[in-house]
C-alpha cells in the first residue's frame, strides 16, 4: 500500500520541474520559468513598455527606432531587464502596432534583447472580433459568449490567433533557437474597459475563453516558447483576484496592473493599496507555486521627484516579485519612465543603486535562459 506514496516522492522533482503549463516548452522557456522563481527575494527586475522602440529626448521631443537606445539606458547606462511589447493591429496585418511600432522593428528588438540576456513580455489589445470596427476599449457586451457559441465567429477569431502564433514562432536567433516570451492575454479583466472585462462576460465564460486560447496556441499551433501570464487590474481580495482564474494548468505567472493617479494627494493611499495587493499576490503565488510580477504600473509623467524610492522601492524590495514593468514613454504628456533631464531620474538611480531593483546587466549575469 506504500508504493503509490513512494512513487509520488520519487516523481516530485520531475513534477516540480514541469510546474509550468507547457510540457513541450523549449528548454530556454523552461529555464526562464525556473529562474523567474529562483530570484524571488533576491532582487526584482525593472521593466519598461516599448522601451527599445521609442522615447523622449531631453527637450521632450520624441525619438523612435534608434539603434542601441532606450530612455532608461540614457539615464542609467543600462537597458531595462524586461521589455514589454503589444500586438495590437496584428489582427489586421498592419505593418505597425497600435502605438506605431513597426512589427519588423519589434521582432528585431525582441531578438536583440534576448541575445543580451533580457526578458520580453507581450500583451495584445485586439479590436473586437465580433465587430472589428470597434477597438479594444469599445464596450461590447457578450463578445466572448458570442465567439464561443458561434462556429463562424470562433473560426474567424482563431485566424487572429494564427497571426500571433506565426509571430511568436518567428522570434528566432540564427541557429533556430526560439526566443521565450511572457505572453499576457486578456489583461485587466477585473475592470470593464476592454471587451473581455468583468462587466461583459461571466467568470466561466472568461475562463473558457482563456483555456481555448492557450490550448489553441500550444496544441494546435505548436507554439512552445510562451509563458502565460494572468494579470488582473485592481482587486479587493484574494477571492476577487481568483474569481476568473482559469486554473493552475492554464497559467504560468500571476500578476496585476496598478496605476498611481492624482499624486501627491493620493501618495499614501496608493502606497498602502500597492502593498496590500503585492502581499496578496505573493500569497497566491506561494499557494499555487507560480512566479509573480507587477505586470503594468506607473505614475504618468513621474510627477513625484522621489516616487521611485518613496513609493515603489519600499513595496517591491525583499518580495517574491520577479519583475515590475512601467508603461511606455509615448508622448511629452504620457510617459512613465525617467529620461534624460526628467525630474525623477536621480531618484530612479538611487533605487537602482539600492541593489534591490535590477536592470539588464543583472539578467545577463543571472543567465535566465540556462539551468542554474
Amino acid at each position: 500500500m506504500q508504493r503509490p506514496l513512494l512513487l509520488l516522492v520519487l516523481l516530485m522533482p520531475f513534477i516540480r520541474a514541469f510546474s509550468q503549463i507547457d510540457r513541450k516548452a523549449t528548454k530556454e522557456t523552461q529555464s526562464l520559468y525556473t529562474n523567474l522563481k529562483r530570484i524571488q527575494k533576491q532582487g526584482v527586475l525593472f521593466g519598461h513598455q516599448d522601451g527599445l522602440a521609442y522615447g523622449l529626448n531631453r527637450d521632450s521631443t520624441r525619438w523612435m527606432g534608434e539603434e542601441n537606445r532606450s530612455d532608461v539606458k540614457t539615464v542609467s547606462g543600462e537597458f531595462p531587464a524586461v521589455i514589454g511589447w503589444d500586438l495590437g493591429r496584428m489582427e489586421f496585418d498592419s505593418s505597425r502596432n497600435l502605438d506605431g511600432v513597426p512589427f519588423d522593428l519589434m521582432k528585431k528588438r525582441i531578438v536583440q534583447h534576448y541575445r543580451r540576456g533580457g526578458i520580453n513580455t507581450i500583451s495584445w489589445h485586439p479590436n473586437n472580433p465580433i465587430d472589428p470596427s470597434k477597438t479594444t476599449w469599445d464596450k461590447v457586451d457578450s463578445t466572448i459568449k458570442r465567439v464561443l457559441n458561434d462556429k463562424k465567429s470562433l473560426k474567424s477569431y482563431k485566424k487572429w490567433l494564427d497571426k500571433a502564433a506565426v509571430f511568436f514562432k518567428s522570434l528566432q536567433i540564427p541557429d533556430g533557437t526560439l526566443v521565450p516570451i511572457i505572453y499576457r492575454p486578456y489583461h485587466e479583466h477585473t475592470g470593464s474597459w476592454f471587451w473581455w472585462g468583468a462587466g461583459h462576460c461571466s467568470p466561466d465564460e472568461y475562463k473558457e475563453f482563456w483555456q481555448m486560447t492557450v490550448k489553441y496556441l500550444q496544441k494546435k499551433k505548436k507554439v512552445h516558447n510562451l509563458l502565460i501570464a494572468y494579470s488582473t487590474d485592481r482587486f479587493t481580495s484574494k477571492e476577487h483576484y481568483l474569481e476568473r482564474y482559469p486554473g493552475n494548468e492554464w497559467v504560468d505567472l500571476v500578476g496585476f496592473d496598478l496605476y498611481h493617479r492624482n499624486a501627491p494627494a493620493t501618495n499614501e493611499a496608493f502606497k498602502a493599496d500597492f502593498q496590500r495587493m503585492v502581499t496578496t499576490l505573493q500569497e497566491i503565488a506561494t499557494e499555487n507555486d507560480k512566479p509573480c510580477a507587477v505586470t503594468e504600473m506607473g505614475l504618468e509623467k513621474v510627477s513625484e521627484a522621489n516616487w521611485w524610492t518613496n513609493i515603489v522601492l519600499p513595496v517591491v524590495q525583499d518580495t517574491k516579485l520577479s519583475y515590475f514593468l512601467v508603461w511606455r514613454n509615448g508622448r511629452p504628456d504620457h510617459y512613465y519612465a525617467p529620461f534624460e533631464g526628467q525630474k525623477s531620474a536621480a531618484d530612479f538611480m538611487k533605487m537602482i543603486q539600492s541593489g534591490k531593483v535590477w536592470l539588464e546587466r543583472k539578467t545577463a549575469d543571472q543567465r535566465f535562459y540556462q539551468n542554474n
